[in-house]
């Protein structure tokens, strides 16, 4: 019931309950002076109904009066009392206090809101921790990642200057060793300026009308050239006469596939190493697959795979290098174009990294 109805019915009251009480009072005094205790109407027995009838009417509006004020004051103050020891309570950084309501009322929404208030609050702090925990994991691991090659390159220089590298042959390895190793060392600082850049929402896209599966034949041609020297594959499935046309930034698209396949290239462990590029198209998207025959992920780490900062524990090993952010870039880009990705995989039979646009005519 609202505060309004309830104090218009409680002045009712004040009104309706005093008369009822009275005709009772009336009834039953009148009853007991002059049938059951015979007094005289006329008389001492008037008089004395007058008085009992005033004392009676007196009492009747007091306690109708007092127990009404109570009872709506009570309604009222009460949230109101939790409202602001809750307020306290947040503004000393204590989100777990709830004060959740069932009343209708409009105490009972206000209420309710601050209490979605206070659980958004909570999701938002709990994020806030996350996210300066995962900005320390990310500090210490991109540290770690740029002091390896820095020492090695130290190491190679070092090398030089001491004349170790003393022929021709030797001298050219250490040079080439130093410009791969710093080479890697850009690459890396490239990949966190483009997350950086991307979660401060100031990376510009070119959208225009993209034919999905003519991007993929010129990809799938060029990374099959690259691929057939290792006597490795890449396959393009598409019905051709179905249309794939999405609106979409053609470098940062080529940006988020190219990820895709440095992802997967990582940890291929078959000899022979396959990528194969599936299209769908349905009446108002796109879906693309990019599946390899690698290791696979554990299904655990599977919900994991495109958060900020995340690395998997194979991903860790020296030997496949990255910062972890490559799958980051790919779901912040595709989620630009106003689409989502997700991955599908089992441990020893490869992954599946699905991504999907809205379709254009």
């Amino acid at each position: 019931m609202s505060i309004k109805k309830r104090l218009i019915i409680s002045n009712i009251g004040m009104i309706i309950i005093p008369i009822i009480g009275f005709l009772i009072v009336e009834i039953v005094l009148g009853y007991l002076l002059f049938f059951v205790f015979k007094g005289n109407p006329q008389g001492s027995g008037l008089k004395l109904l007058i008085s009992y009838r005033f004392i009676a009417m007196a009492l009747i509006l007091i306690i109708t009066n007092g127990l009404l004020t109570y009872y709506v004051s009570k309604s009222i103050i009460t949230p109101i009392t939790k409202l602001s020891l809750a307020a306290k309570k947040i503004s000393e950084g204590d989100l777990e206090y709830s004060i959740g309501s069932n009343k209708k009322d409009e105490l009972g929404e206000l209420t309710n809101t601050f209490e979605a208030m206070r659980i958004k609050l909570k999701e938002a702090k709990t994020a806030q921790l996350q996210y300066e925990q995962n900005r320390q994991e990310l500090i210490a691991s991109i540290s770690h990642d740029l002091k390896t090659p820095l020492t090695s390159i130290k190491g190679y220089v070092k090398g030089i200057q001491d004349r170790v590298a003393n022929t021709p042959e030797k001298l050219e390895r250490y040079m080439d060793t130093i410009y791969k190793t710093a080479n890697d060392m850009d690459g890396l600082i490239d990949e966190l300026f483009l997350y950086s850049r991307l979660d401060l929402q100031q990376v510009p896209f070119e959208i225009e009308k993209v034919d999905l599966y003519a991007f993929f034949a010129d990809f799938v041609d060029e990374l099959a050239f690259n691929l057939d020297k290792e006597q490795n594959t890449v396959i393009l499935l598409a019905n051709k006469d179905d249309p794939y046309i999405v609106e979409a930034d053609r470098e940062k698209l080529k940006r988020v596939v190219t990820n895709i396949v440095q992802n997967s290239m990582k940890y291929m462990d078959k000899k022979h190493k396959e990528i194969q590029v599936r299209l769908s198209s349905s009446s108002d998207e796109v879906i693309v697959e990019m599946k390899d025959n690698g290791s696979g992920i554990r299904k655990e780490d599977i919900p994991h795979i495109f958060d900020s900062f995340y690395r998997t524990d194979i991903s860790r090993n020296s030997s496949t290098g990255g910062s972890g952010l490559g799958l980051s870039i790919v779901k912040k880009m595709i989620e630009e174009h106003g689409g989502n990705v997700w991955a599908v995989s089992k441990l020893g039979e490869g992954t599946s990294i699905y991504f999907k646009l809205k379709k254009v005519t």
